[in-house]
């Protein structure tokens, strides 16, 4: 505390905290967020350098300070506000003024998860024709008629291997 009696405007601030406190509680709406702005005010002036300053009005210097640090955190607020506003704007549907996810819920997301997993193994059973015509044509989107030029086939063989596939995968993975 010796260096705070060598410096005038902190000898300040400790004297009139409670008044600080008070100005800002008024002006912020909120004491917790006062106390934290005063707080914020003893560090800025513990923090900056001491040189030959020489204030006219030490007391209104210290009250546009904490209303400076005051106004920057409400300009800061604003910014991130927007920032979330035009972020859930990017990534979100709003219906009727709600936010609609378009992420489906965790439960349903393990579920198809599952039966992706299931789908795949049963494709690896499938006989070997039917297997590669239908993780070419269904899996990885080819046309018919490029499965069939990749496999070496006709378009009719591969539509016939593909059918195959689907009426052994859905005997398979039906309930």
């Amino acid at each position: 505390m010796a260096a705070d009696s060598d410096d005038p405007l902190l000898a300040l601030y400790l004297a009139r905290r409670s008044n600080l406190v008070r100005f800002l509680a008024a002006r912020a709406g909120s004491v917790t967020a006062a106390e934290d702005l005063t707080q914020e005010l003893y560090l800025k002036l513990a923090a900056r350098e001491r040189g030959g300053e020489d204030v006219g009005n030490p007391t209104a210097l210290l009250y546009r300070m904490a209303l400076n640090l005051m106004l920057d955190r409400a300009r800061g607020e604003t910014r991130s506000a927007q920032r979330d506003t035009a972020w859930r704007q990017a990534v979100r549907t709003e219906i009727g003024g709600v936010d609609i996810a378009e992420e489906p819920p965790a439960d349903e997301a393990a579920a198809s998860a599952q039966r992706m997993r299931a789908l795949l193994a049963a494709v690896q059973d499938l006989p070997p024709q039917a297997g590669r015509a239908f993780r070419l044509h269904k899996l990885e989107g080819l046309s018919q008629a490029q499965t069939a030029q990749a496999m070496g086939l006709s378009v009719k063989a591969v539509e016939k291997h593909v059918a195959a596939a689907l009426k052994a995968l859905t005997q398979k993975l039906s309930p």
